[in-house]
């Protein structure tokens, strides 16, 4: 579900209440465990970009999307792009899920998810906080 907001705040305020709370856990734990650079913006769902910038001009002259929020119709979805760029991150990831006995339901970089009782946010919040900014700019580039 694309939405017109132009703030995180207009976004959530806009959300039933069900997605509202799990778009607003979620975002907190990016914010709380994302690392130096990386900024937030609002394009149709909540988006943890690298600046142009820092950049410069990329394929599609769009900021590289490292991590994003969104409202869908059956899920909320948490996109990881850090793990489609690293197998071992992914694999890691994959692994701490499986250790918290929460069922992972995920897509290449995409995590659908209902309710807050399904995340593990240990495993979520090292994922975010794994690839500084400049690591991701550069595995991007392959």
């Amino acid at each position: 579900m694309q939405s017109g907001a132009t703030t995180p705040q207009q976004y959530l305020a806009e959300l039933p209440d069900d997605k509202r709370d799990v778009v607003a856990s979620l975002r907190e734990l990016v914010l709380a465990n994302l690392p130096e650079g990386y900024v937030e913006t609002m394009k149709g769902m909540l988006l943890y970009e690298v600046p142009l910038s820092i950049t410069g001009k990329t394929y599609n002259g769009k900021p590289l999307m490292y991590a994003a929020i969104g409202a869908q119709k059956n899920h909320v979805g948490l996109y990881l792009c850090a793990l489609y760029c690293n197998d071992n991150l992914k694999v890691e990831f994959e692994a701490n899920y499986a250790a918290s006995g929460k069922k992972l339901d995920m897509g290449k970089s995409c995590l659908r998810i209902k309710k807050m009782d399904q995340v593990d946010p240990a495993a979520i919040a090292q994922a975010i906080a794994a690839v500084p900014m400049e690591e991701f700019v550069k595995a991007s580039a392959r």
